[in-house]
C-alpha cells in the first residue's frame, strides 16, 4: 500500500516509517518539522535501502493537505502529527486544541474528499486520566486531566462519531503507554526539542552530560520503592503495533481501540538502575516533591491487541535502555550535529 504518515520525521513516526518501508509499503511523509528533523528520514532511507517521499507542510494548511492526496494515490493514513508536551498544553490550551484537533479535522476532510478512509490514529494512555485502577483496559472511561490528553480524547470522539456515521471508515485508535528505546542501529532515536518531557530521554541526556541530574518527582508513593510506576514500551515494538493494526483494519471496518503497552510497570528508580547499567555509569538524581495529577501506578492491559492483532511487546526494559543509550551516545546532540 501507499501510506501517508503525518508527523513521520518524529520519534515514533520515523521508526514506523522504517517498519513500513521494510514491510514493502510505499510511504509519503508529511511533517512541518516543528519538533523534528528531516535528518531522521535520511537515516531511515539508509537503513531501509529505499526512501519515503517527504512533503514539508502543516496539517493546518488545508490546501497543502489536499495537494498531497491529489498528487499521491494514498491508500491509508497513519496519523502521528501533533503537539505533545503536557505542561505546554496547560499553559497554551488554545494552541494545542487548534493544532491537534484542527489539524486532524483538516486531514479527515481531505481523506474523505479523496475517498481514503483507512486511518491509524496515534492516541495515548493520557486519555485514561489519573485513574488509580490498574491494569488500564480499553473499556475504561476516558477522563483526561490536561489539554494535551483532552485533544487525544476529543479526536477519539470525533473518529468514533465518524465511524458511526459512515460505515466505509476503517479506524484504529492506538493508546500508547510510555515509548522508549531506539532502533538497534543507533541511527534513529528520540531527539526532543528543548527540555525533554519524558523520563527516558531526560535520563539519556543526563548520562551523556547534557544535563546535570534527573529530578525524581515523589518517593512516597505506595509502590515498591516509593517512586511512580509506568509501562514503558520499546519504540520498535510500538512501530510493529501500527503495522499490525493497519493490516487488521484493512479487512475489518469500524472503529477499533487497542492499548499498546507491555502490561508491566517499572518504577522511576528501576529505570534509573537499568539505564545506569546500560551506560556503565551512575545517573545522578534528586528527589523532588510529587507533581499534581501524577498517578502512583499506571500500566496497560494489552491483551486485546494480542487477541485481535497477534501483537505483543517483545523487548525488555534493559533492551530499551541499551538501545536508547546507543542512540544518545552516538548522537549526543541528537540530529543537530548533522
Amino acid at each position: 500500500m501507499r501510506i501517508l504518515v503525518t508527523g513521520g520525521t518524529g520519534y515514533i513516526g520515523s521508526h514506523t516509517t522504517l517498519a513500513l518501508l521494510e514491510a514493502g509499503h510505499d510511504v509519503v511523509v508529511l511533517d512541518n518539522l516543528a519538533n523534528s528533523s528531516e535528518e531522521s528520514l535520511k537515516r531511515v532511507q539508509e537503513l531501509a535501502g529505499r526512501s519515503a517521499v517527504f512533503v514539508h507542510a502543516d496539517l493546518l494548511d488545508e490546501g497543502a493537505v489536499d495537494s498531497v492526496f491529489a498528487e499521491h494515490a494514498i491508500d491509508a493514513v497513519i496519523h502521528f502529527a501533533g503537539l505533545k508536551a503536557v505542561g505546554e498544553s496547560v499553559a497554551k490550551p488554545l494552541y494545542y486544541y487548534h493544532n491537534n484537533v484542527g489539524g486532524t479535522l483538516n486531514l479527515l476532510r481531505m481523506m474523505d474528499k479523496h475517498n481514503v478512509r483507512t486511518l491509524v490514529f496515534s492516541s495515548s494512555a493520557t486519555v485514561y486520566g489519573a485513574s488509580e485502577e490498574v491494569p488500564l483496559t480499553e473499556k475504561m472511561p476516558m477522563d483526561a486531566v490536561n489539554p494535551y490528553g483532552r485533544t487525544k480524547e476529543q479526536i477519539e470522539d470525533i473518529l468514533a462519531d465518524l465511524g458511526a456515521a459512515d460505515g466505509r471508515w476503517n479506524i484504529a485508535l492506538l493508546r500508547y503507554f510510555n515509548p522508549a528505546g531506539a532502533h538497534e542501529s543507533g541511527r534513529i532515536g528520540e531527539d526532543p526539542t528543548g527540555v525533554p518531557n519524558n523520563l527516558l530521554p531526560f535520563v539519556a541526556q543526563v548520562a551523556v552530560g547534557r544535563r546535570e541530574k534527573v529530578m525524581v518527582f515523589g518517593d512516597d508513593y505506595p509502590t515498591e520503592d516509593g517512586t511512580g510506576v509506568r509501562d514503558y514500551i520499546h519504540v520498535v515494538d510500538l512501530a510493529a503495533g501500527h503495522l499490525a493494526a493497519l493490516e487488521y483494519i484493512t479487512v475489518k471496518p469500524g472503529v477499533h481501540r487497542w492499548n499498546l503497552g507491555t502490561g508491566n510497570g517499572s518504577s522511576v528508580l528501576q529505570v534509573l538502575a537499568a539505564f545506569s547499567k546500560a551506560a556503565g555509569r551512575d545517573i545522578p538524581y534528586e528527589i523532588a516533591p510529587r507533581r499534581p495529577g501524577d498517578a502512583a501506578v499506571s500500566y496497560a492491559d494489552p491483551s486485546a491487541a494480542l487477541a485481535d492483532l497477534g501483537w505483543s511487546a517483545q523487548r525488555t526494559l534493559d533492551a530499551m535502555c541499551e538501545d536508547h543509550w546507543r542512540w544518545q551516545k552516538n548522537n549526543p546532540q541528537g540530529y543537530a550535529a548533522s
